[in-house]
């Protein structure tokens, strides 16, 4: 049984205090009823004085004082956003201690890393989640409830480009910290191509392509993917580090369309242009606080004692996929994939809302992917 406070909140230590942590995750925790942030984990001294004096935290660690955290008996859960190769041992870790695990997608850098992650919270008896927000999102929900419900006759194609510029120097520009487009933005992609076919890939084949600027000496400038799925559909994506923001995709039906806009942002609108037989219909989704409805749900689980949907199962899948994707660059042939059966998907059913958080807090030591903060 999980040791909670009075008010029957999970009380968390968010580990790893970089750009998307400070600016989405750390102010969620006041959007909700059931989540408490309780303890900050990090390597930067002056990151964690502003930020417990701000949010006021009284339990500050490093990363060397992690496993005090763990075993200090004030946090039921941890919600992991470090950097991508270090997600297998910091969920490992936790898991060993019986502390719950939030970890950020992608869920690690190699399958064989997924897969202790999954046994650690199988034979510990913990829950574990993949921080995939999208499922728990209104406008990707009602997307995937468009396309099951066959308003746009069956589902043939997907498409999507997303693409951001990401600043020289960056984390996700290195190759041993498990950077690179198709791992960090192309999973949105992967991912919403299975939760809107509703199924798994068979077969894969990707192209990268770079002008070789410097920034992008250790990982490709942008990718492109094809994937067949099951009864012949193909899905296609381009993802950038290169290119100015764009986050859309469009399923295209036999009888209808659906594009929508700004697909994978964890802020502001998300747009839907719906086209049945040449009339467009147009829906827009306000902005809510998906860290919050994450922390919602997640805590939700835990309290309830259910499996959360965005598992362990939904994160090894998307980095077989990927970990495919790579290996068909490198020999510039279709790659065959194996991933596990899913026997839950995502559907509205578990749309969470969370009023949007307008405020916008000041960084820490930390700057968004494109530099501006």
């Amino acid at each position: 049984m999980t040791a909670t406070n009075e008010k029957n909140k999970i009380r968390y230590a968010v580990v790893g205090l970089g750009w998307f942590a400070q600016e989405a995750a750390l102010p969620a925790f006041a959007n909700t009823d059931n989540s408490e942030l309780v303890a900050l984990v990090s390597d930067d001294p002056t990151k964690l004085e502003e930020l417990s004096k701000k949010y006021g935290i009284q339990h500050t660690y490093s990363y060397e004082e992690y496993e005090d955290c763990l075993t200090s008996g004030e946090i039921d859960a941890v919600y992991i956003a470090l950097p991508n190769h270090l997600h297998c041992d910091y969920t490992v870790r936790a898991a060993n201690q019986a502390i719950h695990v939030l970890c950020e997608k992608p869920m690690a850098v190699t399958e064989k890393e997924c897969e202790a992650m999954m046994k650690a919270a199988n034979d510990n008896g913990i829950k574990l989640m993949i921080a995939y927000r999208l499922h728990l999102e209104p406008a990707n929900l009602q997307a995937v409830e468009i396309v099951r419900s066959q308003q746009i006759g069956e589902p043939r194609i997907f498409n999507s480009v997303f693409s951001q510029q990401v600043e020289g120097g960056n984390i996700r520009l290195r190759e041993v910290t498990g950077g690179g487009t198709i791992y960090d933005i192309g999973i949105y992609c992967i991912n919403a191509a299975r939760y809107l076919f509703q199924d798994e890939p068979t077969e894969v084949f990707a192209m990268a392509a770079s002008k070789g600027e410097q920034r992008f000496s250790e990982v490709e400038e942008m990718a492109s993917v094809i994937l067949r799925f099951p009864n012949e559909r193909l899905a296609t994506f381009t993802c950038s580090f290169g290119a100015t923001k764009v986050s859309n995709y469009q399923v295209v039906g036999t009888k209808g369309d659906l594009l929508v806009k700004s697909a994978y942002t964890w802020h502001g609108e998300l747009k839907h242009y719906l086209t049945i037989n040449g009339e467009t219909q147009e829906q827009t989704f306000e902005s809510h606080d998906q860290l919050a409805a994450e922390f919602t749900y997640f805590s939700d689980c835990i309290l309830q004692n259910k499996d959360p949907e965005p598992s362990g199962t939904e994160g090894l899948n998307d980095v077989c996929i990927i970990q495919a994707l790579y290996q068909s660059i490198e020999t510039g042939q279709p790659v065959q994939v194996q991933t596990l059966e899913r026997s839950q998907r995502p559907t509205s059913d578990q749309t969470v809302k969370r009023p949007a958080n307008e405020e916008k807090p000041e960084l820490i030591h930390a700057a968004a992917p494109s530099g501006n903060s």
